[in-house]
């Protein structure tokens, strides 16, 4: 496969990632968003349903019609929809103009992509289907798991997909084997003390208190419990309680996140904190309770989708623009509900702005570099079609 993005392509891809940057909205409310993006399949003419999993789209190219369509090789291809909870400092010309909601993780650009990359298979003639699966809710909501329950898997044998990163220069990708993101297990600890006057505390059970305690002993599951080589951590994001200067609150509420990239070290965390805040409750008399909230599987690389991969990049850039984004990422992806049904393999666009400072994603000056727009489109496109031919060849089982 030889077909790049013309200029006409990188054109229309960069007027479509700022469109779609302009209205974002947030997990499962991604109505307009999906809406662009149905009204671009249907101008190139690509079969589509819509109200997937809520607001997503599964679209479909090659293949045969009706039944036999289901026995071809089929590859996906994900690209995520939903925005993030913020309001945008960019100062870009094409910014939010939803407030409260902002494309900061890069996800206007994915999709961008995957578009481009369906108009580059048009030109092909493909030896089997290929599925673009536009998801919604990635970051919040498990998007996946939705797509996958309303049959958006069926028949594929391979996923690929990428995300921007702008740790990296533009044209280099980021491709490694096994385990890139980790585990991820969000929580919330109620405590229920007894309130009463802040003069008379011996009176009350202090809700503050015991989660100041629990919050400061729950450092200690990483630094203490678990081993070093293996990175973990639990970070609390949010605590609450109380309402005036002089009452002792009844209740407190603490929000959290645990984030482990091995199984026994996941294992460990959560056995251990479920411990801490029995030790606690036996301590202070405070009632208190865990509830672990829908978290992710950690995204695994499958070894011969990741050299698939690896092939696509070094056809499309050479080998230096290879790279492995080092020690696993502490970030969740939902990717990983798919995964776990197929073998795939997620890389890391590079699309780094050179001449200018810009903010981290999942920050409200979060931007990249456009050009990697053709690069990543390429990839999908030529990763989909390098991955139809390995299932073709593959020996049966």
């Amino acid at each position: 496969m030889n077909v790049l993005p013309d200029q006409v392509l990188i054109d229309r891809m960069r007027e479509i990632r700022r469109a779609l940057h302009s209205l974002p909205e947030l997990a499962y409310q991604e109505k307009r968003t999906a809406a662009l993006v149905a009204d671009e399949l249907s101008r190139l003419g690509i079969s589509h349903r819509t109200g997937v999993g809520g607001t997503g789209i599964v679209a479909e190219l090659g293949g045969e019609s009706g039944g036999a369509s289901q026995q071809q090789p089929c590859v996906a291809l994900r690209a995520d929809m939903d925005a993030i909870p913020l309001d945008e400092e960019t100062n870009l010309p094409f910014a939010s103009t939803n407030p409260g909601a902002m494309h900061a993780c890069g996800h206007d650009g994915h999709m961008a992509m995957l578009l481009g990359a369906a108009a580059l298979l048009q030109q092909e003639d493909l030896p089997g289907r290929v599925v673009l699966l536009f998801q919604p809710a990635e970051e919040s909501g498990n998007g996946a798991e939705k797509l996958i329950f309303e049959g958006a898997l069926d028949g594929v044998q391979m996923i690929f997909a990428g995300h921007i990163d702008i740790h990296f220069p533009v044209g280099t990708f980021t491709v490694d084997q096994g385990l890139i993101c980790s585990y991820t297990d969000p929580f919330t600890i109620t405590i229920h003390g007894r309130g009463g006057h802040a003069a008379w505390p011996h009176e009350t059970i202090d809700s503050v208190v015991v989660a100041s305690n629990l919050i400061m002993n729950m450092q200690t599951l990483v630094s203490r419990e678990i081993d070093p080589v293996y990175p973990a951590v639990v970070t609390v994001g949010r605590v609450s309680a109380g309402t005036v200067h002089n009452v002792i609150a009844e209740r407190a509420v603490i929000d959290g996140t645990v984030r482990s990239a091995h199984p026994e070290t996941r294992r460990r965390i959560l056995n251990g904190l479920t411990r801490m805040i029995q030790g606690v409750s036996s301590m202070s008399g405070a009632q208190v309770t865990l509830q672990l909230l829908d978290g992710l599987p950690a995204v695994i690389n499958e070894s011969t989708a990741t050299e698939i991969a690896r092939r696509a990049v070094e056809e499309l850039v050479g080998p230096d623009g290879v790279l492995s984004q080092g020690r696993p990422s502490l970030g969740g992806e939902d990717f990983a509900f798919y995964l776990s049904r197929v073998p795939g393999c997620m890389v890391r666009f590079g699309a780094r702005k050179e001449a200018e400072k810009t903010g981290l994603a999942h920050s409200s000056r979060f931007d990249f570099d456009e050009d990697v727009l053709q690069h990543g489109s390429a990839w999908l496109a030529r990763v989909a079609l390098r991955g139809l031919q390995h299932l073709i060849e593959k020996p049966a089982p």
